[in-house]
């Protein structure tokens, strides 16, 4: 099978997801979760990644992060799985792959986009069953966006500095977000876009973005293509 178009950019966030093989355990225990923790924080200033938001699933993570080279998330999950998995498998007394292929990623290339998919990323523990509310869940952003605890691997986003001039303001007007629930478009979009590699975007700015980014893969229309006149 071809694999699918990965958009990438330097300067842009990229939501990841990396899951474990056959869906299986990636973390069995808190030392596990701690220990990615470790290494996310690193490797990420290490490659020169900006980490906005994430959570540690039992079975996959999700990352909101920004490059600053077009390959760098690239190189930035592959040195954080090699690593990883080398202590999982020593920890466990197992061998073999961790991960199932490839990560997934989409360039989130909309500012609409980019709140939406940090409640995208913070509410899956939700979606699961695993809490009620996203900062009940101890492996992820959610924490440090409403003000619980600062978290070091966090790099704040300029348009979460934007929801309010003090720390207080911004992090209040991130836990309103949550009191309704996240549109069905952008969950859609979200979810269908990282899947297949899309860059999340605006109808009306993928043109323009593709201009100065052709490697921004987007949907292609249904139908049959169109044909030029002679």
């Amino acid at each position: 099978m071809a694999r699918l178009p990965r958009s990438k950019a330097a300067g842009f966030p990229h939501h990841v997801i990396q899951r474990g093989n056959n869906r299986q355990l990636v973390f069995a225990d808190v030392a596990d979760y701690q220990r990615y923790l470790y290494l996310l924080h690193e490797i990420s200033a290490a490659q020169g990644v900006a980490v906005h938001a994430y959570v540690l699933m039992t079975n996959h993570v999700h990352l909101l992060a920004t490059p600053d080279a077009d390959e760098g998330i690239s190189r930035f999950m592959q040195a954080l799985g090699r690593r990883y998995v080398r202590w999982f498998n020593d920890r466990h007394q197992r061998t073999g792959t961790l991960w199932e292929g490839r990560f997934r990623s989409a360039v989130v290339a909309a500012d609409r986009y980019l709140l939406a998919c940090m409640r995208y990323i913070e509410l899956n523990p939700v979606r699961a069953g695993l809490a009620a509310a996203p900062e009940e869940y101890r492996w992820s952003s959610n924490a440090h966006h409403v003000g619980r605890l600062v978290d070091p691997l966090i790099t704040d986003h300029a348009l979460f500095w934007a929801l309010g001039n003090t720390p207080f303001e911004r992090q209040s007007a991130y836990q309103q977000l949550f009191e309704a629930p996240l549109p069905s478009e952008d969950f859609d979009q979200i979810r269908r876009g990282t899947n297949r590699g899309w860059a999340l975007t605006t109808g009306e700015q993928l043109e323009s973005q593709q201009r100065s980014h052709p490697e921004f893969a987007a949907p292609r229309p249904r139908g049959r293509p169109r044909t030029r006149p002679p």
